[in-house]
C-alpha cells in the first residue's frame, strides 16, 4: 500500500503491537483519572486520529485543559449517567421514568456549568471551548424539568393543576380514613391485638385478634404468621377505602401523562441532549489526560508537518527529517508503577535504522517501547514522557515484534513465529511505518542469523521504515561503520557494579559483556578462561574496542558533569550577588522612609508650633504673649530656613543634577527630587506636565520642570535658595500642601464633592487653618467647575486660585479662609 501522506491515516495500532507496547495500560490510568462512567469507557477506546488536524486538534484541547489545570482552574467533569437507552426510546416517542428524567436534568445541568466555564475561558482555550461548548437553549428543557420535581425526586405537585388537584384530594380522603380509623380503635379497643392501624394491598386495616374477628364487621385482608392477628378493613370505611383507591389510579395516570409530556419536551432537543452528553465525555477524558499529564510528568511534542518525504527514497540521498526525537525519554509505564526511570535521549529517521546492543537487563526492550508508546500517544492526542522540545511525527503505523511468539498448538517454535511475524512487518512498511524489532533473528544459528537480520534491515530501510532493532549480533554493530543509513546505540554497564546503567548512548555499539556477568554470578574461572580462548581473533578485537570506546564516553561524560557542576556553581554566586545587590537596594530604601518620616513629622511639630503662635496672637494679647509668639516664630524660622533642622539641601551634596529628558518619563521610572533630596519612583504621569512620585512612605506632586536625573552631574552654580513656608501665615502666596490640608474629590459625582468640599472646609476653619487644597483632577472639567462655584459662593472662602505647577495645575483649587 502507498503512503499517502495528504491522504487519512490508517490504525496505527495492530494487534501484536498493542499487546507488545501494552498500549491497553495507558488507556486504563487514562480510564482511572475519568469521573464519569461515559468517560472511562470512551477513554478505554480513545480513538487514534484519523488525520494530522485531528490529532493537532486533540493535542491542543489537552495542552489547554493541563494549563488551566495548572492555573488551578481544571476543567469541570462530573459522573453523569449514561442516557443512550433512555434517548433512544425517547426518539421513538415512548414515556421515560421517573429516574431517567431526572437523570437527563442532571446531565444538562452539568451541561450547562461546563458551558459557563468554557464561555468564561473561551479565550485561553478555544480548543475545548470548540469540541465541548453545548447549546445554550438546552437551559429551557432543565428548567422545565426542574419545576416538575421536587429537591427529593419525587414529581411535584406544581408540575400540573390536574395532579396537585387529585393529590389534594387523596390526603383529603386519607385524613378522613385514618381519623375514622382512630375512632374505631378507641371504641373496639376490647377485641384489637393493639392500639394501631396499617395498610395491606392498598386497604386501610385494622388488627383484630382472631377469636374475636367475627364481633368486628368489615372484610378480612390478612392475617398475621401465627394466626393471632386478623387484619379487617371496617365495613364503614369500605366505600371510603374504594375513593381512595380511584383516587391513587387518577393521580397515577396523570403522573404518567406528565412524564410523557416531559419526555416529548426531552424529545424536541433530543439531538442537542446527545450533542451534551458526548460533550461531557470528551471533557472528562480531556480533564484526565491533563491529570494523567500532571501525575507522569508529560510534556507537548513538536509534531512536524511531514517527516516522511525523504523517507519513500532513502536511497536518493538528501537531508531526512527526523521522525522522532525523544530528549529525555522515558518509559511512561514504568513510571506509572512508580519506578524510577532513566532518561535518554531518543533519536530516529524515516529510511534509517538504529541498532541498539548492550548487555541483557539493561534497558534495551524499554528504550523500544518508549520510542513505540510515544508515537500512539501522539496519534491518540496525549502528550508524552520526555522533556519539551521534543518532536514525534504522525506515524502511519507501529509495527512491532518485542517478545517471545511460541505457540505449541500452532506448532510453533519461537524462530518460527518470529520469521512469520517479521515477513508481516516487511509487507506493511512503507514510509510512515515505525518498526520496532527486539532481537531480531535470534533463537537460531548465529552465523545465519545475523545475515538474516542485516538482510531484513536492509530491506526495512530500503521501503523508508523509520526502524529500531536492539541484537547482540557484532554483525549488526559493525553494519553502521559502513553504512549511513545505520547508526550504532548502546545500554551503558558498569563493570565495576556489574550492573547496567540503563542510559541509552547514540553513536557507541554495546558490549553484551556475557563472560563478565557470568564472572560476577559465580562461573568458575578456568571455565571462562577457556571461553576466552574459544573465541576468534575477531570478536576479541572487536570486543576491546567497544570497552575502549565505552571509557572514552564514560571519560567525556565526566568532563561535561564537571562543566555542568562549575556552570551551576557560576549560576549560584551571580544569584548570591544579585541577592546582596537586592539588600542593599532595601536598605537604601528604607533610610529614604525613614528620613521621609522624619521630614513629615518635624513639618507638623512646626506647624502646631506656627499655630500656636497665631492664637496667641488672637484677641487680645499681652506683651508677653507677643513675645511668646516672636519666639515660636523664630523657631519655626529656624526649622525650615536653610541650614535648619529640615534644610533640604545637604551642604556636601551637588548643587544641581542634570535636567531630566520628558520622554524618559513613564511610569516606574526612577529621578531625583531636589525637594525631597532623594530619588523617587514615578507611579502616575498626569496631564499639563504633572506627576506624582513616591519615595518611601513618602509621596509628592510635581512637575517634569522641577524633577532632575539620577546621574550624577556636572556642578553648575547652585539654585537661587528660598524658604520653606509651611501655611500662608509667612508666605501667603506660596502655601505649603500637606496631607491635612488637602481633599481629594476624584471620582465623586458632582453633588457629592460640593457636599464633602463644604464639610472640609468646615473642619479646616475649626482647625485653624489658612489654605486649603482640593484635587478634583482634570476630566472633562465638570466637577472642577461644580467645586470652584461652591466656593466661589461660600461666605467662609476669602479668595481661591488654580494649583501652580507644583501644586497640581489645573487640577487643583487652592482656596483661603476667612478669619
Amino acid at each position: 500500500m502507498d503512503y499517502n501522506p495528504e491522504g487519512p491515516f490508517a490504525d496505527p495500532c495492530p494487534t501484536k503491537t498493542r499487546a507488545d507496547l501494552e498500549w491497553d495500560r495507558v488507556l486504563e490510568a487514562l480510564a482511572e483519572r475519568c469521573a464519569s462512567r461515559g468517560g472511562k469507557r470512551l477513554a478505554r477506546a480513545l480513538p487514534f486520529a484519523s488525520t494530522r488536524a485531528e490529532a493537532l486538534t486533540a493535542l491542543a484541547e489537552v495542552r489547554e485543559a493541563v494549563e488551566l489545570a495548572r492555573a488551578g482552574e481544571p476543567v469541570p467533569a462530573r459522573d453523569v449517567a449514561e442516557l443512550e437507552d433512555a434517548l433512544d426510546r425517547a426518539r421513538i416517542g415512548a414515556a421515560l421514568a421517573n429516574e431517567e428524567l431526572r437523570a437527563v436534568l442532571g446531565l444538562l445541568e452539568a451541561a450547562r456549568t461546563s458551558r459557563q466555564y468554557l464561555q468564561n475561558r473561551r479565550q485561553i482555550a478555544p480548543a475545548l471551548y470548540a469540541a465541548c461548548a453545548t447549546n445554550p437553549e438546552l437551559d429551557a428543557v432543565a428548567r422545565e424539568l426542574a419545576a416538575a420535581f421536587d429537591p427529593d425526586g419525587t414529581l411535584a405537585d406544581r408540575a400540573s393543576p390536574r395532579l396537585e388537584a387529585l393529590r389534594a384530594e387523596r390526603r383529603a380522603v386519607r385524613e378522613r380514613l385514618v381519623r375514622r380509623l382512630e375512632d374505631l380503635i378507641q371504641k373496639h379497643e376490647d377485641i384489637l391485638q393493639d392500639r394501631y392501624w396499617t395498610e395491606r394491598d392498598g386497604r386501610y386495616v385494622l388488627p383484630v385478634r382472631s377469636d374475636a374477628h367475627e364481633r368486628f364487621p368489615g372484610i378480612v385482608h390478612a392475617t398475621s404468621a401465627s394466626g393471632a392477628t386478623v387484619f379487617v378493613e371496617p365495613r364503614v370505611l369500605v366505600e371510603t377505602g374504594n375513593r381512595m383507591k380511584m383516587v391513587d389510579a387518577e393521580v397515577a395516570r396523570e403522573e404518567l401523562a406528565i412524564y410523557a409530556a416531559l419526555t416529548a419536551r426531552v424529545a424536541e432537543d433530543v439531538e442537542s441532549v446527545a450533542a451534551a452528553a458526548r460533550a461531557l465525555t470528551h471533557a472528562d477524558v480531556r480533564a484526565a489526560a491533563a491529570r494523567l499529564a500532571e501525575d507522569l510528568d508529560l510534556t507537548f511534542p513538536d509534531v512536524p508537518e511531514d517527516a516522511f518525504g525523504a523517507g519513500r527514497g532513502a536511497s536518493e540521498g538528501g537531508s531526512r527529517p527526523t521522525s522522532i526525537e525523544l530528549i529525555g525519554g522515558r518509559h511512561p509505564l514504568l513510571a506509572l508503577d512508580g519506578v524510577k526511570v532513566v532518561p535518554s535521549d531518543l533519536a530516529m529517521s524515516a529510511g534509517r535504522g538504529m541498532i541498539v546492543s548492550g548487555p541483557n537487563a539493561g534497558g534495551k526492550t524499554v528504550a523500544l517501547k518508549t520510542l513505540g508508546l510515544a508515537a500512539l500517544m501522539v496519534r491518540a492526542g496525549l502528550p508524552v514522557a520526555a522533556r519539551e522540545g521534543s518532536r514525534v511525527a504522525l506515524f502511519d503505523v507501529v509495527l512491532t515484534d518485542v517478545g517471545d511468539e511460541q505457540n505449541l498448538h500452532k506448532n510453533l517454535s519461537t524462530f518460527s513465529a518470529h520469521v512469520k511475524n517479521l515477513g508481516r512487518i516487511l509487507g506493511e512498511t512503507r514510509p510512515g511505518a515505525l518498526v520496532l524489532l527486539d532481537e531480531l533473528a535470534g533463537g537460531t544459528d548465529p552465523r545465519e542469523g545475523e545475515a538474516l537480520a542485516a538482510a531484513v534491515l536492509d530491506s526495512l530501510c530500503a521501503r523508508g521504515g523509520t526502524v529500531a532493532s536492539t541484537t547482540h549480533y557484532e554483525g549488526l554493530k559493525a553494519l553502521a561503520l559502513g553504512d549511513q543509513r545505520f547508526e550504532n546505540a548502546s545500554v551503558g554497564f558498569d563493570l565495576a557494579t556489574m550492573s547496567p546503567t540503563f542510559r541509552l548512548v547514540v553513536g557507541v555499539p554495546g558490549a553484551s559483556s556475557a563472560l563478565a556477568v557470568a564472572r560476577r554470578f559465580g562461573i568458575p574461572g578456568p571455565v571462562l578462561e577457556r571461553a576466552e580462548r574459544f573465541l576468534t581473533k575477531e570478536a576479541v578485537t572487536f570486543e576491546q574496542m567497544v570497552e575502549k570506546l565505552s571509557a572514552e564516553r564514560r571519560a567525556l561524560e565526566l568532563a561535561r558533569e564537571d562543566a555542568e557542576r562549575e556552570a551551576a556553581a557560576s549560576r549560584a554566586k551571580r544569584r548570591e550577588l544579585e541577592a546582596e545587590i537586592e539588600r542593599a537596594r532595601d536598605k537604601e530604601r528604607g533610610v529614604i522612609t525613614r528620613e521621609g518620616e522624619a521630614l513629615l513629622a518635624s513639618l507638623r511639630r512646626a506647624r502646631e508650633d506656627l499655630k500656636a503662635a497665631q492664637a496667641r496672637l488672637r484677641g487680645k494679647p499681652t506683651e508677653e504673649d507677643v513675645r511668646a509668639a516672636a519666639r515660636a516664630m523664630d523657631a519655626v524660622g529656624q526649622k525650615t530656613s536653610i541650614g535648619g533642622e529640615l534644610e533640604l539641601r545637604p551642604k556636601d551634596e551637588p548643587q544641581a543634577r542634570p535636567a531630566i529628558d520628558p520622554a524618559t518619563i513613564r511610569v516606574g521610572a526612577r529621578v531625583y527630587v531636589p525637594r525631597l533630596r532623594a530619588e523617587a519612583e514615578v507611579v502616575e504621569v498626569l496631564s499639563g506636565g504633572q506627576l506624582r512620585v513616591t519615595a518611601g512612605a513618602l509621596k509628592l506632586t510635581t512637575s517634569i520642570a522641577e524633577l532632575r536625573g539620577t546621574g550624577a552631574p556636572p556642578a553648575p552654580a547652585a539654585p537661587p535658595q528660598r524658604r520653606v513656608d509651611l501655611d500662608a501665615a509667612a508666605d501667603p502666596d506660596v502655601p505649603i500642601q500637606t496631607a491635612d490640608n488637602t481633599v481629594d474629590l476624584r471620582g465623586l459625582r458632582a453633588h457629592e464633592a460640593v457636599a464633602m468640599a463644604e464639610q472640609f472646609l468646615d473642619r479646616s476653619l475649626g482647625a485653624g487653618r489658612k489654605v486649603t487644597f482640593f484635587v478634583h483632577g482634570h476630566g472633562t472639567g465638570a466637577l472642577r467647575d461644580a467645586v470652584r462655584e461652591a466656593l466661589r459662593g461660600s461666605p467662609y472662602v476669602a479668595r481661591l486660585r488654580p494649583g501652580g505647577p507644583s501644586e497640581g495645575g489645573d487640577g487643583v483649587t487652592v482656596a483661603w479662609l476667612k478669619w
